[in-house]
């Protein structure tokens, strides 16, 4: 609307039209004594802004199609500038999955990557604390002022002072349900790949791993034993293709040196032919993608490479639209590379 209008004020004005067109009548536009409360809120709880296309405003998001125009920050906004890596996971981790989220969290930290996460309990909690000292953000759902969990005060306390706070919601805003997957894709976008520990196989760290893989970043994932239900997530995101990861150092590896050089490999080995590249889809095409699968499954399983017959598509532009809806559980994926409803 800026690039198009030249102005704020402009652009403001033009709104109740472009309301008309989408055929939303008597439509009006925020406020400005909202806007101008809300920005004294910041200023008493220590918050500042961060606009689209600003100084500060974190570059790994310029890319998303729905970057935030608008983060609130409070902390130090420096971090922003760094290398970022997510570390997420099960609210109710076992012990042995904090104790890898405190390693990988200390190791990445040591290594001078920031630890994004979302401040929730379980593996979220673990990797923040793990990483205080070294620089961690967390994304809340709510506003950057609401502090969710209760439990987690004192540490969202001590990441405003050590670390960084981030949201795009307004500033008093409660965290509702929806809100909740919109931050996991800024935790996803800050970070450049989204380390997986302990997740079910309907959580929300799946929707943060297939953010990752809209946005083009890596999804790495610590496995978990086939008898626990907190890994099963984990072991799905493994078998179709996410890297596997055992330690802070194999994560590095996975991502390139900090330098952004690749890093060496033991043995010369040819390297394997190019995959094609995955043709472009946009997110009607994906919708519309979605749909035709959806047509053709039922709950008699058939053949994956014969539905991308019957669909007429790429294989290459099919299969990540599987993925998306085997996390999404739309669909299962059986034994022999058999595909049905869910």
């Amino acid at each position: 609307m800026l690039a198009e209008h030249g102005s704020a004020a402009t652009a403001l004005a033009s709104l109740p039209e472009v309301a008309k067109a989408a055929g939303v009548k008597d439509y009006t536009c925020c406020p400005e004594t909202v806007a101008t409360e809300e920005l004294k809120a910041g200023r008493i709880a220590g918050a500042r802004p961060i606009a689209y296309g600003s100084e500060h405003y974190p570059a790994a998001l310029l890319d998303l199609p729905d970057a935030p125009p608008i983060l609130w920050a409070m902390g130090d906004v420096a971090l922003l500038q760094k290398p970022m890596i997510a570390l997420v996971g099960a609210r109710n981790a076992s012990s042995l999955g904090t104790r890898m989220a405190r390693a990988l969290a200390e190791g990445l930290g040591r290594e001078g990557h920031v630890i994004v996460s979302g401040l929730a309990r379980g593996i979220d909690t673990s990797a923040h604390m793990s990483a205080l000292e070294s620089g961690t953000i967390a994304v809340l759902a709510g506003g950057v002022d609401v502090v969710y969990p209760a439990e987690n005060a004192v540490l969202a306390q001590e990441i405003a002072e050590k670390g960084l706070r981030l949201s795009e919601q307004p500033m008093g805003m409660a965290p509702m349900a929806r809100h909740f997957p919109t931050r996991n894709r800024i935790v996803s976008g800050l970070s450049r790949g989204v380390v997986v520990v302990e997740a079910a196989a309907k959580s929300g760290s799946l929707i943060t791993a297939r953010n990752a893989l809209d946005q083009g970043r890596e999804v790495l994932v610590v496995p978990g034993h086939p008898f626990d239900a907190r890994a099963a997530g984990c072991n799905m995101l493994i078998r179709d293709g996410a890297t596997l990861v055992r330690n802070a150092q194999d994560v590095i590896e996975a991502l390139h040196s900090p330098t952004g050089l690749p890093v060496a490999q033991p043995s010369p080995e040819p390297a394997p032919p190019p995959e094609p590249p995955r043709e472009a889809v946009s997110l009607k095409e994906a919708n519309a993608l979605h749909n035709e699968i959806l047509s053709r499954l039922g709950p008699t399983p058939i053949a994956e490479d014969q539905l991308i017959r019957d669909i007429n598509a790429p294989a290459q532009t099919v299969a990540p639209q599987l993925v998306t809806l085997e996390l999404e559980g739309k669909i299962r994926r059986q034994a022999g590379g058999m595909l049905a409803l869910a």
